[in-house]
């Protein structure tokens, strides 16, 4: 159980940031809602935290933009303070790398990967303040597969896996622990902006050991114990939530290995 514990949730007013929010309430914490442009989305989610009996309040912020985070954690400590940080809002161009413009390149690692680091150093003084604390990155399988027109955002998803590792020796002897947790497809509009996104689901779903995608709910259920006590020694480490689609699965054909996975 969360009970006493306070946590910001960035991009929660909708997808699985929304289920993350609503979860980590459920289980006792008091939640900040962060938010960019859905403030009616960020609203609902409120209204369905307050309801469970647990303390809320929306913010508006841009992860990308330094005095928008500088602001969200003024909020946070009027708050209470802080305990958790879920990272879960992101951004990126879908297109060729060969079509990526400089442009491109820094809205896509300003909001990705400079955000989540000045997200966590706005971060841990306000958790050492309370004893420490729980810092979780949503992060990709497409870091190290490759998905069509995905590679800048791809790019930016391993950039994190990197941080979290050392992120996580820098701050244990803090008490913090650093995770991230890298889901396979799930159904949400994110998934939406890949090129025929119905038929990339379709196959994801067909070359899945365990028969389905992965939900929202399974990853807002890994994510929860991971903020846990019982997972206290688990830092450092990128959670692959996937039903098996990412394993070598394949056949043995005389002293040949086929995958079954194609370039998925």
């Amino acid at each position: 159980m969360l009970t006493g514990r306070i946590a910001l949730v960035t991009g929660s007013s909708r997808g699985i940031g929304r289920t993350i929010a609503l979860r980590l309430a459920s289980e006792g914490a008091d939640v900040i809602v962060n938010y960019l442009r859905k403030r009616t989305a960020a609203g609902e989610v409120a209204a369905e935290i307050e309801a469970k009996g647990r303390r809320v309040r929306p913010v508006k912020a841009d992860i990308g933009d330094p005095e928008d985070v500088k602001r969200l954690f003024e909020e946070a400590r009027d708050f209470g303070g802080l305990d958790i940080l879920i990272a879960n809002a992101a951004t990126g161009v879908m297109r060729p790398l060969l079509d990526i413009s400089e442009k491109h390149w820094y809205w896509t690692f300003r909001t990705n990967v400079w955000g989540f680091l000045s997200l966590v150093q706005q971060a841990v003084p306000l958790m050492v303040e309370r004893g420490g604390g729980h810092i979780i990155v949503l992060t990709s399988v497409g870091s190290g597969r490759v998905l069509e027109h995905y590679g800048l955002v791809g790019a930016s998803k391993a950039a994190l896996e990197a941080l979290v590792r050392y992120l996580a020796v820098e701050l244990a002897p803090k008490g913090i622990v650093v995770s991230a947790v890298s889901p396979s497809f799930v159904r949400t509009d994110a998934v939406r902006f890949l090129p025929n996104s119905d038929q990339l689901l379709e196959q994801a779903q067909r070359q899945t050991p365990a028969g389905r995608l992965v939900t929202a709910d399974d990853v807002a259920s890994v994510v929860s114990f991971l903020c846990s006590g019982q997972a206290q020694m688990i830092t450092g480490q990128i959670i692959v939530i996937d039903g098996g689609y990412t394993l070598p699965i394949g056949r043995l054909d005389g002293s040949s290995f086929t995958s079954s996975r194609g370039s998925l």
